[in-house]
């Protein structure tokens, strides 16, 4: 049997090292139009910003290197043109000599990865010399020269998802001048809109201008230098640059499927089953070309990961050889830092949970990494459950440090199907330098399960929502008198913890009502208090009135 695949990056060579660790016996053939194999794409911007010291180090094994140890024969600079599936024959460019051949295969890989996405504005461009895509080896190699050459003050970076937050942080770290612009209303669209506040808060803390709801509707190019002076945004504002990365995301390369009958899925995506193959029995797809499905719904989903493509090469080369793995779905899991904070998600965030039709608890838990008198930094975990089982649905977390680890906890709890008591129950490391005596996932687990059982939450969106459709609701501060001076929330009566008991009958025990602390702990205490003194219907304000005033600053914004 003859296996070709047509990629060489983390997806394709998973294929070829993985089936030849199944057998000595078939030939593997790989074809990359590029000149780098197993390049790391997601390293890329710290080599820009120098964290990475050497290009070198972001391309581990070379084509001969990777020929060597899997026997598998590689084309580097190969450009396979199209596919002929009733013949099960490709056609292949010799970049390097010009030269057309055809070569036959028995099973067939497409790992072409994806293609960024090109803003309109610039398709009339595509040969300036200070606008830039971060996507692979080529790419790091010219920005790098560009900075040491013509060391540019000012840079635009059109798009603020990983690539452009990676890159926003990495110029600014070297000196450079940064703005981000984001056609949409907020940067990380797989985040709520509340959690991407606290990123927009960050980048902005450092200097990074953001701009929203913003194109680029004009380009002034100077054809002389060939190079981008400034650009017009779809607002009339005028923007001097030197240079500009585009990191408007990517999109599926299948291009090289055009007249074949191979089957796209609903998200751009090629279809695939379990073990990676497409409609056509002989021809399989992974990696940034390939559709994945959600662990949760069940449902298409797109999201283009290395290790999600390593994954998906290792199961499809496994197939082809005999293997039994099989793909069981993703999260659509994800992490980056930003800065001083560190942003990472799993699973549905709060939107995509009521799309998808669950009935949701939302919590905001607001707690230190690890012990305080050890230098515990505040985290934000968000986190989502399904009400009818209680299962965790998905979270998002924001801080400094230790996020790292909880998400990778949730992420695993997610995907076996934890419920919020499963979470509390986890017997997870302690010590005071880790974690608290109560870890942040196990307050997780203690404040959703109580939430869906016994202690309902109210978040400030739901809070300010039944407010102003005229709702009469009664709003507890339970905090101490200078903190309620300094921030409350709207209509809010101050009633301290120590106090509620002695002045409940000033209280009306019929009336909806919402207590809340700063973050949350002693909100709950109040609601406890209420509930068994025979108020009917009591809400703990979730992450209390931090939370609530980011959530209104971020409205006034």
């Amino acid at each position: 049997m003859k296996i070709i695949i047509i990629g060489s990056v983390a997806a394709g060579t998973s294929v070829a090292a993985k089936a030849r660790r199944n057998t000595e016996k078939e030939a593997i053939v790989v074809y990359d139009k590029g000149m780098d194999i197993s390049y790391s794409v997601c390293g890329i911007p710290y080599f820009i910003g120098r964290e990475v010291s050497s290009i070198d180090t972001l391309t581990p094994r070379n084509a001969a290197w990777f020929q060597k140890r899997y026997n598998v024969t590689i084309h580097t600079e190969h450009h396979v043109l199209k596919i002929h599936p009733e013949k099960q024959t490709i056609d292949v460019l010799n970049l390097r000599t010009g030269v057309i051949f055809e070569d036959s295969y028995d099973e067939l890989v497409i790992a072409t990865g994806a293609k960024p996405i090109i803003p309109d504005t610039f398709t009339a461009y595509p040969h300036a010399q200070n606008v830039f895509h971060v996507r692979n080896i080529q790419d790091a190699a010219n920005i790098d020269q560009f900075i040491r050459q013509k060391k540019p003050r000012k840079a635009l970076i059109v798009g603020a998802g990983f690539i452009g937050m990676e890159m926003a942080e990495q110029l600014k770290q070297i000196g450079i001048a940064v703005t981000v612009m984001q056609r949409g209303n907020q940067v990380m669209k797989h985040l709520d809109q509340d959690m991407a506040f606290r990123v927009q808060k960050e980048l902005e803390k450092q200097n990074v201008q953001v701009k929203l709801n913003t194109t680029v509707e004009e380009v002034d190019y100077l054809d002389e230098d060939n190079s981008v002076l400034s650009i017009l945004d779809s607002h009339g504002n005028k923007y001097d640059t030197d240079m500009i990365i585009l990191a408007t995301g990517v999109a599926p390369s299948t291009d090289i499927l055009d007249g074949t009958s191979i089957s796209i899925g609903q998200t751009g995506a090629i279809s695939v089953d379990k073990t990676m193959r497409t409609n056509i029995p002989t021809i399989s797809a992974v990696g940034d070309v390939a559709e994945s499905y959600s662990l949760i719904t069940g449902q298409p989903l797109y999201r283009p990961l290395g290790s999600t493509a390593n994954k998906m090469g290792r199961i499809s080369g496994d197939a082809l050889t005999g293997g039994t793995l099989t793909y069981r779905g993703i999260l659509g899991t994800g992490i980056v830092r930003i800065f001083d904070m560190t942003v990472a998600y799993t699973g549905l965030n709060e939107q995509e949970a009521r799309e998808a039709g669950f009935e949701i608890e939302v919590l905001y838990n607001i707690k230190p990494d690890k012990a305080d008198y050890l230098g515990g930094k505040e985290i934000t975990i968000k986190a989502i459950a399904d009400k009818k089982t209680a299962r965790i649905l998905g979270a998002q977390i924001t801080g400094s440090s230790g996020v790292d680890k909880r998400i990778d906890v949730l992420a695993t709890a997610i995907t076996f199907k934890a419920t919020a008591a499963d979470l509390f129950h986890l017997d997870l490391a302690y010590a005071p330098p880790f974690s608290t005596t109560k870890d942040p996932i196990l307050y997780t687990g203690m404040a959703l399960d109580n939430a869906i059982h016994d202690n309902p939450l109210i978040t400030p969106a739901e809070l300010e929502k039944r407010r102003k459709s005229g709702e009469m609701l009664q709003i507890i501060d339970t905090r101490s008198k200078k903190q309620f001076e300094a921030s409350a929330v709207k209509g809010a009566i101050h009633i301290p913890l120590a106090e509620l008991r002695e002045r409940i009958h000033c209280l009306d025990s019929t009336l909806p009502t919402v207590t809340y602390c700063n973050k949350g702990v002693t909100g709950n205490a109040a609601q406890n208090i209420l509930k068994n003194n025979g108020f009917t219907t009591v809400y703990n304000l979730s992450g209390g009135n931090k939370n609530y005033q980011l959530y209104l600053e971020m409205q006034e914004k």
